[in-house]
């Protein structure tokens, strides 16, 4: 069932603008805008799709020691 995505922000707890922004670049697989307002599937799982493994900790202080030197 689709629901508008204020009422999916309220049910997932996360800022609407944060969700108007993912679905505005495509990130929501079943976001579509319906007129002036965006509605959703209900059941959509978010995704997190910051890199989590550590790869880039301190990567720019790195580069600043590297230039200095």
């Amino acid at each position: 069932m689709k629901i508008t995505l204020k009422e999916y922000a309220r049910r997932n707890n996360r800022d609407l603008s944060t969700l108007r922004h993912k679905a505005i670049a495509g990130n929501l697989l079943t976001a579509e805008k319906v007129g002036r307002d965006w509605m959703i599937d209900e059941n959509e799982v978010l995704t997190d799709l910051r890199y989590k493994s550590g790869k880039y900790v301190n990567s720019r202080k790195n580069n600043s020691q590297k230039v200095n030197k």
